[in-house]
Formats: C-alpha cells, sequence, structure tokens
C-alpha cells in the first residue's frame, strides 16, 4: 500500500472511531457512576417487585442472593425495587425479613416506593412499619427508570 492509501485508511480508522464514541457512551454510563458505592462492581441488576405474593418475593430474595454467589459482592450491584403490593417484602413484620436483612448486610439495597406509602396512609390512616435497612424513593417506578439510566438491567423475577 502506498503511503497515500495509508494515510486515507488511518483516517477512516480515526473518523470511524471518534462516530462510534458517542452510542458507547449512551449505551453504559462510567460504573463509577451507575453504583457509587459499588466502586468494582461489573454487573448491575434492578429486581422489580411489584405483587403481594410469598413466592414471587422469595423468588426475589433467591435471585439477589444466587447473582452475589454468582459474581461476589464486591462485583455485582443488586438493587430491589418495591411499589404497589411488591412493598410487602420491606413490611417490618414480613417473613422474610432475616433474608432481607442478610442480603443488606451483603451489600443488597432495597428501596420502597413512597408513594405506595402516602396512598396506604392516606387510606389507612397509619404508614406501613417498614425494614429500616429499606431506602424510600419518592417514586417506585422513575426510581427503576434512574436505574436503568445509569446503566442497570431491570429484571422482573
Amino acid at each position: 500500500m502506498n503511503r497515500r492509501g495509508l494515510i486515507v485508511c488511518l483516517s477512516v480508522l480515526l473518523l470511524g472511531s471518534f462516530a462510534m464514541a458517542p452510542l458507547a457512551a449512551q449505551t453504559r454510563p462510567a460504573k463509577a457512576d451507575a453504583a457509587p458505592d459499588k466502586p468494582f462492581a461489573e454487573h448491575f441488576i434492578a429486581l422489580q417487585l411489584s405483587d403481594s405474593d410469598p413466592k414471587k418475593e422469595r423468588l426475589v430474595l433467591s435471585v439477589a442472593s444466587n447473582l452475589l454467589k454468582a459474581y461476589g459482592p464486591d462485583k455485582v450491584a443488586v438493587e430491589v425495587v418495591t411499589f404497589g403490593p411488591g412493598i410487602d417484602l420491606l413490611r417490618d413484620t414480613n417473613e422474610y425479613r432475616a433474608l432481607v436483612d442478610s442480603l443488606v448486610s451483603q451489600g443488597v439495597r432495597f428501596s420502597v416506593c413512597g408513594n405506595t406509602l402516602d396512598t396506604i396512609e392516606r387510606d389507612t390512616g397509619r404508614r406501613p412499619a417498614i425494614n429500616p435497612h429499606a431506602v424510600e424513593v419518592q417514586v417506585g417506578v422513575g426510581h427503576l427508570l434512574d436505574l436503568a439510566e445509569r446503566g442497570f438491567t431491570i429484571v422482573r423475577p
């Protein structure tokens, strides 16, 4: 290949890499931004729970536990986002409270929808007692959207 051909090839490759850079940046944010509390995480999973069904609650907890075992607690960021009837998992008296607490101690985050809590309080006159490890977010579905935009994969077991 002559010198001019080499320059043309290098120019095309260089321009192509600049054109692809914005696409790569849009598909996955910087890992540090996705889960600041998990600086070494390589995988980002949000588990959605919107049903009050003990089998589904157990399944979500099992999936979270299996992810920790498969990748290691430092390599995977797992957040369980509950809204609607799914907040029952995070009630203080839930039968799986010990499992939730165990997963929290291994780095799994649990979020509860503030709008759902507000609705229950409005309807019953009492705000439900929630596991103190749960983080209240204003809008559960909106929080899932935020996590997706930060690079999390949303899974509904």
